[in-house]
């Protein structure tokens, strides 16, 4: 963990985060695990129900100014952040800081190197696009959520993986960094708009491909990868826990086969009537022995399978342990930066802080006039 200067591949990039829920915080904690400087602006009171502040690891590396946005002087005040920004990043619904005075607008008169980023569910624009929505609404409409789960069952929920961070927080990185690139040669900024719709129907992108030469099918259950065929599912082991099944290729499920120690005779896997007896097969002989033992005897083998860890599991996965994909920061165990780097290492800046720790020192080393006033009637708070 860093304790001064931003270490990383994105030194150097000076962010404002205008503090919002889900998808937009995890970007700004990817882009400051890579060394951004990136400031948080928060509300003075914080909402309740959440995650204590200190615990919330997606605050991480990133410092916190407490400002009160409904305030003229709170706006101005972050305008003048904007000056030595390269980016700022937004999550309200379409309109909202435009009627606050800080949208693109205003911002990139003032900062015309700037790049705007809006992170939405629907997007800027659509006839949805001022409507409430939760990574679930927008998985509904883009088919992703259609296709998971196994036939006869209702959609798999898949967590708010596929939809807010994958669909959403990804893309918005990756729309940032282009436009930070495009700034750099042409001295113009722009708006990034980013949807979770529009990434999560990219995310897609594959299974269209299939679909159109006919090598997928439009149904939960039945397909190469969403449980459809004996070698690619989830099975459950003699103690309950359960074991994930990978073996795609031809030379990986025969090395399956053979360490699972089955007997599957002049069976052809390639005809799909056979496959209902093959999945019982396998799953009697998975029910023999406990996920760990099973994780024994595959170790080492192209048979694609793993033992399904759970949460607090993972993090002692020798694999995992030995590649540091987690680290433990002030007591809190939680993923490691990603990905590696071979010359500028990410790291971990800083845990997660208070509400408004940072915020004189930020402002102050920020530029922003008039710290002392904004302090003493309360529109900047310090922690």
């Amino acid at each position: 963990m860093s304790s001064s200067t931003p270490a990383g591949p994105l030194a150097g990039l000076r962010v404002v985060e205008l503090a919002a829920m889900g998808p937009g915080p995890f970007a700004a904690m990817l882009l400051a695990d890579l060394g951004a400087e990136v400031v948080q602006i928060e509300r003075p009171t914080p909402n309740g129900g959440g995650i204590p502040h200190e615990q919330d690891v997606m605050r991480r590396s990133r410092a916190s100014v407490a400002i009160d946005l409904r305030t003229p002087r709170g706006v101005a005040a972050v305008l003048e952040m904007v000056d030595s920004a390269d980016v700022l990043i937004e999550g309200f619904r379409p309109g909202v800081t435009e009627r606050l005075g800080i949208g693109p607008d205003a911002c990139i008169d003032r900062n015309p190197k700037l790049v705007y980023a809006r992170m939405t569910g629907w997007g800027q624009d659509g006839p949805l696009s001022a409507s409430a929505g939760h990574d679930l609404s927008y998985l509904a409409r883009t088919g992703a959520l259609h296709a998971m789960g196994r036939a006869g069952e209702a959609p798999a929920i898949p967590l708010n993986l596929v939809g807010d961070f994958g669909g959403g927080s990804l893309y918005l990185v990756v729309g940032i960094l282009a436009a930070v690139h495009e700034a750099a040669r042409s001295g113009h900024g722009q708006v990034v708009d980013a949807a979770i719709v529009d990434g999560a129907v990219s995310l897609t992108t594959a299974l269209h491909g299939m679909l159109s030469a006919g090598m997928w099918r439009d149904e939960r259950g039945v397909n190469l990868l969403d449980s459809g065929v004996p070698w690619y599912d989830v099975y459950a082991a003699s103690d309950g826990k359960h074991v994930a099944v990978g073996a795609i290729e031809p030379q990986f499920f025969a090395e399956f086969v053979r360490v699972l120690g089955l007997d599957l005779g002049e069976q052809d896997r390639r005809d799909p009537s056979g496959w209902p007896v093959m999945r019982g097969l396998i799953a009697d002989r998975m029910k023999s022995r406990t996920r760990d033992e099973w994780a024994r005897e595959f170790e080492g083998t192209d048979a694609c399978v793993a033992p399904v860890l759970s949460l607090t599991e993972a993090p002692h996965d020798p694999h995992l342990s030995a590649r540091g994909s987690f680290v433990e920061v002030d007591g809190t165990p939680q993923p490691a930066p990603a990905p590696r780097f071979s010359r500028t290492p990410a790291a971990i800046q800083r845990p997660p802080g208070r509400l408004g720790h940072d915020t004189r020192q930020v402002l102050e080393r920020w530029g922003v006039s008039g710290v002392d006033g904004l302090l003493a009637d309360g529109i900047a708070v310090q922690g």
